[in-house]
């Protein structure tokens, strides 16, 4: 059975054909004129005059929906800061948290996933960021706050302000929810101080988008990035790093709720292995038991040799049973290959006070 999520992703992308299709995208189409509208006027109001919370400010945002590598670049971002030795608190919404729930569901995937991977950095979640950058002002002195997902976070004065761009979908259909995958309008960018593009990789050509942006926003740094697996990490033992040729030549199941289940399933393929079954959940799925115990079987039914799943999703299962199943999280690390020097020397500036 198809989910409203689905359907309605099926629907503005022009997967659904049919006379009714016609009359429900111009429906969503006059929705989106509406929901644009207060985003321009939102935006514009809250920007006159911004919340200076006495510290310096980084925003990494998106201004689509799904996965665009915001988190990723999140913990990229802070491990350079922590070299500098800066005192770090990361802001995060914690998209579908379940405040009855402790652990991952209770704050959220994502930070929850930053808690882990980041020690030295305090992970702070609340909705209302601007509550949440006081108290971590006045509970930890940081130097530096991390928005994750706070381009849309027009109430607070940012002294950075980067956007993650996917190059494979870099704005959708064009238009904005509910009839495309625009959070603003394209005009938005303009706001951006540096734009780092992911989903590329080694040698893929970005010229055309590269050239889009200067358009848009001529005075804004463009960055190249690509996520490159560094290798596995058993459920029972995540302290261990496996090596990326572990699974190789072999077949496994993979699962994932993220926003871009491709690009995970791509990753795969591109280290030798077979995927022999790929199940796509929502993204910030929460998982239950019924979906693990039925991943585990179907994996054993089908003779595969392993289960494989993300970074993300590794840290909303580790608290159901899955001890001795033989999950993997495939471990992701971000480079940038292009405009590093560059991006190093616009921190610099920025934390040199």
């Amino acid at each position: 059975m198809v989910s409203p999520r689905e359907y309605l992703y099926n629907l503005v992308t022009g997967k659904i054909k049919g006379p009714a299709v016609v009359f429900l995208r111009g429906f969503l189409f006059l929705l989106s004129l509406a929901y644009g509208l207060i985003v321009v006027i939102l935006a514009g109001f809250y920007g006159i005059r911004p919340v200076r919370l006495g510290t310096k400010v980084i925003s990494v945002g998106n201004i689509t929906l799904g996965g665009t590598g915001k988190t990723t670049f999140v913990e990229y971002l802070a491990g350079k800061l922590n070299l500098q030795r800066k005192k770090i608190v990361i802001l995060s919404r914690g998209y579908k948290r379940n405040l009855k729930r402790k652990g991952a569901s209770g704050m959220g995937d994502e930070p929850a996933m930053l808690v882990k991977k980041l020690p030295f950095a305090h992970i702070v979640v609340n909705k209302n960021r601007v509550h949440s950058a006081l108290k971590a002002i006045k509970d930890y002195a940081p130097d530096i706050l991390i928005l994750d997902d706070g381009l849309q976070q027009w109430r607070i004065f940012k002294d950075l302000e980067i956007v993650t761009i996917d190059v494979g979908s870099p704005f959708g259909n064009y238009r904005m929810l509910p009839a495309g995958f625009l959070r603003e309008p394209i005009g938005a960018l303009k706001r951006a101080d540096v734009f780092v593009l992911t989903g590329g990789g080694f040698g893929k050509d970005i010229g055309e988008l590269a050239a889009k942006l200067k358009r848009i926003n001529s005075r804004a740094l463009i960055v190249e990035s690509a996520h490159q697996p560094a290798g596995f990490r058993h459920m029972d033992n995540p302290d261990e790093l496996l090596s990326l040729d572990f699974l190789k030549g072999k077949s496994a199941m993979i699962f994932s709720g993220i926003g871009n289940p491709g690009g995970f399933e791509n990753s795969i393929s591109a280290l030798g292995i077979n995927i022999g079954r790929s199940i796509r959940f929502e993204d910030h799925h929460d998982y239950t038991q019924d979906d693990i115990s039925d991943i585990i079987e179907s994996a054993q039914q089908e003779n595969l040799d392993a289960i494989i799943t993300t970074q993300k999703d590794a840290v909303k299962i580790r608290d159901l049973e899955i001890k001795g199943s033989g999950i993997l999280a495939l471990d992701i690390k971000l480079k940038i290959i292009k405009n590093e020097a560059e991006f190093d020397r616009r921190l610099l500036k920025l934390y040199s006070f």
